[in-house]
């Protein structure tokens, strides 16, 4: 693997694409629960991340509205994996994307230079035109564009799909 991106590389990449971005510094946030008293600082729609990955090893990165329920027994048949999904391990985490548990986010594809992870965005979530992540870390809060998130992803390879995967 390639070394580890920073947030400091995110915004410089972010930059370089011209897409505009607005980071908030905060307190470490490990649970959605956690940040809820920042929401009236930061307007948009808040993320939770779940990774996963299928029977035959492939990773899947659901980015979800914070306090939506996604049925992990169903989840396979709307994301096209290999049988029922499981939460993917710590280390396979930080080896595809570059973070630890805490601090997953979608931006985490600028670390996914092999394109191990697919990446899906919930479609309740994209009716937000503001979508609040992790830049890398669980101490700050980065707010981007509904469809510049989609070009970012895009800038790293990977095809983002969205979809309805909550309840």
């Amino acid at each position: 693997m390639t070394e580890t991106k920073t947030a400091d590389d995110l915004f410089a990449f972010l930059d370089e694409l011209g897409i505009p971005y607005e980071n908030r510094e905060h307190r470490a946030v490990f649970t959605v629960a956690e940040g809820d008293d920042l929401r009236e600082e930061i307007p948009g729609g808040h993320t939770k991340n779940l990774f996963v990955k299928d029977k035959k090893s492939r990773y899947f990165l659901l980015t979800v509205e914070e306090y939506a329920t996604v049925d992990l027994k169903q989840v396979h048949t709307l994301i096209g994996a290999s049988g029922r999904v499981s939460f993917g391990k710590p280390d396979a985490l930080m080896d595809c994307l570059g973070v630890e548990p805490g601090s997953v986010t979608a931006l985490g594809a600028i670390n996914d230079t092999v394109r191990q992870v697919t990446f899906i965005l919930d479609a309740d979530l994209m009716e937000n035109e503001i979508i609040n992540c992790h830049p890398l870390r669980n101490t700050a809060t980065t707010s981007i564009g509904r469809d510049d998130l989609l070009r970012f992803i895009r800038a790293t390879g990977h095809e983002p799909l969205v979809l309805k995967v909550t309840a």
